[in-house]
């Protein structure tokens, strides 16, 4: 499931704060911000889609993120592979690579560092 841009907003203050009060939440938008309302309705919508949950301690509502942020990039990165890039993962590094004007030693980088995190993959698998 994906989200509208703010709604990702929201998520994106949450990821970082952990926790929050709507009111705490709404003063990490930069100006002109959101109205206190908005923000109180995009985290209910959050809340029915199953982002977000909420502990209540009298009538203050702490909400919370129910799912990582590194799960939802998981998710919208091979949402993006599969319908933009014909789900060919090649294809999308490669256009990345085009778009940034990466250089032959920073693919190199990436490479290194992409063999270190399957190596480390298949050590923790066993």
């Amino acid at each position: 499931m994906h989200l509208t841009k703010a709604e990702e907003q929201v998520m994106l203050i949450l990821w970082e704060m952990g926790e929050g009060i709507v009111k705490e939440i709404r003063d990490q938008f930069k100006n002109p911000k959101p109205a206190r309302n908005t923000v109180s309705t995009v985290i209910r919508v959050l809340e029915k889609k199953g982002f977000v949950g909420h502990r209540a301690y009298s009538n203050i509502h702490l909400y919370y993120p129910l799912i990582k942020k590194s799960e939802y990039s998981k998710s919208l990165l091979f949402a993006l592979v599969e319908n933009y890039f014909d789900n060919s993962f090649p294809a999308m590094v490669s256009f990345y690579v085009r778009e940034k004007e990466l250089s032959v030693r920073e693919l190199e980088e990436l490479l290194t560092d992409t063999k270190k995190a399957m190596k480390k993959k298949k050590k923790n698998r066993k």
